[in-house]
């Protein structure tokens, strides 16, 4: 049976929703081991990767603050793993990146989803802004995917594995960069925008006010987003920002108020399930992509969705 192994990504000790999704993946691959960069995970931790299929926990007990580290660590615990499954995000790439070259690995990042066909891995996934799906079969012994959050629906394996705690060691590689300082940012509250099952994002058209736009983020459990001109113009942080050259999400829900529907912008989200729009002008491209589109204020239109929803929920 082939070996599958996930590097789980978690924050502060805890397992990351996109985590379980690269579990549920890695069993219709084959069979999944977890890998765990940093201190050992406490026993519910361990218990839940178990419960979505895991039968080991490969643990490097270290810290990893540079990527070739990474590498090194995860290249040492894989070692007879013939498929890796990570979470597609900016630091992965770079990891598994590195774990290519020194492996001669083949490797896709950004999929949607993947399979054995003909005894290899074939991975599914969009590009050139969304506007090609194009199916990639690996034909190198190791093959790593790279996954993109929501793309996967994480269900808990029928057999639960055993996830037993396996200390892996591994020596630290020499490098040419060396970490002066670190200085945490804090994270909103929330998901994650590039996690969230649902994002709401706000444009030109929200002439700076996010209020509503936050609101309606908030009642959904999801995160609020932004376009590139609101960014720019200093209304919200770019860490909101949703686009090519920001974030890309694939919620399963995606509205957008107030955005016109830029190329930028639609290369970023044009791959979410379903999408919802709300905008002035009834010629804006945002329309061309939408799945249900409203033509009107996000002033008018957003407290009229909430009024209902809460409506709904109440009764």
């Amino acid at each position: 049976m082939t070996t599958v192994a996930v590097l789980i990504d978690h924050r502060d000790g805890e397992v990351t929703r996109p985590a379980l999704e690269a579990l549920t993946l890695a069993r219709s691959l084959g069979t999944p081991v977890a890998v765990w960069l940093g201190s050992v995970p406490s026993a519910d931790a361990v218990a839940l990767v178990g419960d979505y299929g895991a039968t080991e926990v490969r643990v490097v007990d270290a810290e990893m603050r540079l990527a070739g580290h990474a590498a090194a660590a995860l290249g040492a615990a894989l070692e007879d793993a013939d498929v890796v499954v990570v979470i597609s995000t900016f630091v992965t790439k770079e990891i598994v990146t590195r774990l290519a070259m020194a492996t001669g690995a083949g490797v896709v990042v950004d999929a949607a989803g993947a399979e054995i066909v003909d005894g290899r891995v074939e991975t599914v996934q969009t590009v050139f802004a969304a506007t090609w799906n194009v199916r990639t079969r690996i034909h190198t012994e190791r093959a790593i995917v790279g996954i993109r959050p929501n793309t996967t629906q994480a269900v808990p394996a029928d057999t639960p594995g055993d996830a037993v705690i396996v200390p892996v060691t591994v020596d630290r590689p020499a490098t040419r960069e060396r970490v002066v300082a670190v200085e945490p940012v804090e994270r909103g509250a929330g998901v994650p925008l590039a996690e969230a099952p649902v994002v709401v994002s706000g444009g030109r058209g929200t002439g700076g006010d996010y209020a509503l736009v936050t609101e309606l983020a908030e009642l959904l459990g999801g995160a609020v987003g932004a376009s590139r001109d609101a960014t720019d113009e200093g209304w919200i942080s770019h860490e909101h920002m949703v686009g090519q050259t920001g974030t890309t999400v694939t919620p399963a829900l995606y509205v957008a108020a107030g955005i016109s529907g830029a190329v930028h912008h639609r290369g970023g989200m044009q791959a979410s399930g379903t999408i919802v729009c709300i905008n002035l002008d009834p010629d804006a491209p945002i329309f061309e992509i939408s799945d249900f589109g409203v033509v009107g204020s996000l002033f008018d239109v957003i407290p009229q969705a909430i009024a209902r929803i809460r409506e709904h929920r109440a009764g």
